[in-house]
Formats: structure tokens, sequence, C-alpha cells
């Protein structure tokens, strides 16, 4: 884990983020949890440790600059990103991952409790089926629909104030909202040669 561990910090060090000891434990911890239960439940096309750090990991904690909490949903987690490195990075923000994927969110319920995170609940649903108790201060999500999609599925969940942010490669399908504020927000993560950009959406009525 040296290597992952050298990478991790090389890259922490060119996004301008700073963590403790503890932190950089755990997200190395969260590295070879990804590694050891991929190979039962296929839950990331990434094998390689190394190549974890920077298309996992430090793809999900480029975009923390842009997070806004409290209370943080990741919808269509999957294994967990980015709300777990985000969860890792912010402790006292809580964050609610979403998945419809029963044994992906049995490994996400698996590694919260091997990391000893506090601030992360999990939720096993469809998300047309979530009904929250309390909205959110930031939806995100990865790879989880096309953006009209996703618009349509989760602005419903977003606080007065609320910002919706989605994590894509191109900045394609990228709808005029009306009563919606569209960023598209360059995304540099380091180690990783290909495009990336936050859509920033929030809701202006």
């Amino acid at each position: 884990m040296e290597t992952c561990k050298k990478s991790l910090l090389t890259g922490l060090e060119a996004l301008d983020i700073s963590i403790d000891d503890q932190q950089v434990t755990q997200l190395l911890a969260f590295v070879q949890l990804l590694e050891k239960w991929n190979k039962a439940y296929n839950l990331t096309a990434i094998r390689n440790k190394e190549a974890m750090i920077g298309l996992h990991i430090l793809d999900s904690l480029a975009v923390a600059p842009y997070v806004q909490g409290p209370r943080i949903i990741d919808i269509g987690t999957g294994a967990g990103l980015p709300g777990i490195p985000l969860a890792i990075y912010y402790p006292s923000m809580h964050f609610t991952l979403l998945d419809s994927n029963a044994k992906k969110t049995r490994f996400v319920q698996q590694a919260i409790l091997e990391l000893g995170l506090k601030n992360v609940t999990v939720c096993h649903i469809r998300v047309e089926q979530y009904q929250p108790e309390f909205n959110f201060d930031t939806v995100i999500t990865r790879a989880f629909a096309s953006l009209p999609d996703i618009i349509e599925l989760t602005t419903r969940l977003l606080s007065e104030q609320g910002i919706l942010l989605a994590m894509k490669g191109q900045a394609t399908d990228i709808p005029e909202l009306d009563g919606a504020q569209t960023t598209i927000i360059p995304i540099h993560v380091p180690d990783v040669d290909a495009e990336r950009c936050l859509v920033k959406i929030q809701l202006t009525k």
C-alpha cells in the first residue's frame, strides 16, 4: 500500500486538500476493502488498487470544495463513491448514501462499520420511492443517469438553498432549465487523463 499512499498524498497536495493521518488511513483502508470485496461483488470495473486512488478517491475528493452541508445525499452511490471519501473528508457533515443495488449497499454498510464512520446512513431504495424526513443541502451524483433524468428525479430532495452536483465526463446533455441556475465547473483529477466536469444546479424559484 506504500505506492497507493504516495499517490494519494501527492494527489491531495495537487488538489490543495489537507487531511490528517487518520483520514489517510481511512481512505487507504477503503481502497483495500474495495479491492477485497470487488472479487466477489463486482463493485467496480477498476481492479487495481493504484488505479483506484486516482479514478475513485481523488476523483471523489476533487469535488469537495463545492459540497455544502450539513446534509448531503449521494444518489446512486454504487460502491460508496463519492460519498465515503467525502464523508471521511467532512466528518462534521452527515451523508446519506442511496442505491437500489442490494449487493452494493451491503458493501457500503460494511465499509462504514469497518472504517468507523459515524456520519453516514445507507439507504437501499430506488430514488423514485425515497421520501426523506428532511431535504438536503447538496444532492450529489456520479454517473447515475443522464442529466435530464437526474434533474427530474432529484431536485425534489433539495432544501430551499440546496444545490445539485452532477459529476460528469464531458459536458454534454446540459439542459437549459427554467427556474434554475446551471454552472459547469471544469475539474482536474490528478493522475486521471480524462475530461471531468461538475455540473452545479441551483434552483432559483
